[in-house]
């Protein structure tokens, strides 16, 4: 089942010249229910402009964007996970994980026992109580990553999520994602995995977390090459690095990359 499907989208803007600017498009791209799907290119593709398509944070200039979407959904179809802190700092760890379950008026009760299961997805259950600047970076993140999956979402979508944390956090965090998300009953309900859609500067990311690679062209940012990874799961994140086909493939999505980065160092420089 297709759970994204995009026909010839663009999005354009209004630059500083009041002319069109294209930055995103044409894009032709399907995404499966399930799929782990990784989105890497140069700064100002269009990466997270694509996902904040898909979010229904903007829209399209023009081409045809689909979301299987129920018309009937008593829960959102997608949560988006930002890069950087994106945690409300007047609420508490609980506060903040449920905060969207109380903007769609659950009961009291309802909250309580989703978010409990989500702080034990993420480790967090004894830290319900604290504060966001009482918590390490990574810890914030996992608090944003238990939000989003708090509403049970058919679509998880992350732009550059661990971008900003230090190597070994950012390692640990990868490998809580792939746990989370490889685990059969994530819900608790026997659920099927999220379609998950993630936006990454780091082709070594793209590679340990996802079953498909995107690499996107500079502005106006397009679909160039198409990846499927090879390795098997479950994963973990150091083990796979070992891998030599790990490398030999992190080399060829450079080779590719490194053409798209230099165009877009030249464009910013005139």
């Amino acid at each position: 089942m297709s759970m994204i499907q995009a026909h010839a989208l663009t999005k354009s803007f209004i630059g500083a010249d009041q002319r069109d600017f294209l930055a995103l498009g044409p894009i032709d791209l399907t995404i499966e229910a399930g799929e782990f799907v990784c989105i890497v290119g140069p700064s100002g593709c269009g990466k997270s402009t694509l996902l904040r398509l898909i979010a229904g944070l903007d829209t399209p200039t023009r081409g045809v964007l689909e979301l299987a979407q129920p018309a009937d959904a008593e829960r959102p179809f997608n949560s988006m996970v930002f890069q950087g802190d994106s945690t409300f700092p007047w609420l508490t760890v609980q506060g903040n994980v449920e905060y969207g379950l109380r903007m769609r008026g659950l009961g009291l009760r309802q909250r309580d026992e989703i978010v409990n299961r989500m702080l034990r997805t993420v480790g967090l259950t004894r830290f319900a109580e604290a504060y966001p600047y009482q918590l390490s970076g990574g810890m914030r993140q996992r608090v944003a990553l238990a939000r989003a999956l708090a509403n049970d979402p058919e679509v998880l979508l992350m732009d550059e999520p661990f971008g900003a944390l230090d190597a070994q956090n950012r390692t640990l965090l990868q490998d809580e994602l792939l746990q989370i998300w490889e685990r059969p009953t994530v819900d608790g309900n026997g659920g099927a995995r999220k379609t998950i859609v993630f936006v990454t500067h780091a082709i070594d990311e793209a590679l340990a977390l996802g079953d498909r690679i995107l690499v996107m062209s500079a502005t106006p940012g397009r679909i160039i090459d198409e990846i499927r990874v090879p390795f098997p799961r479950p994963r973990e994140v150091y083990e796979l690095k070992r891998n030599p086909e790990f490398g030999e493939l992190e080399f060829r999505i450079w080779q590719v990359l490194r053409q798209e980065v230099n165009a877009a160092r030249r464009a910013e420089t005139g």
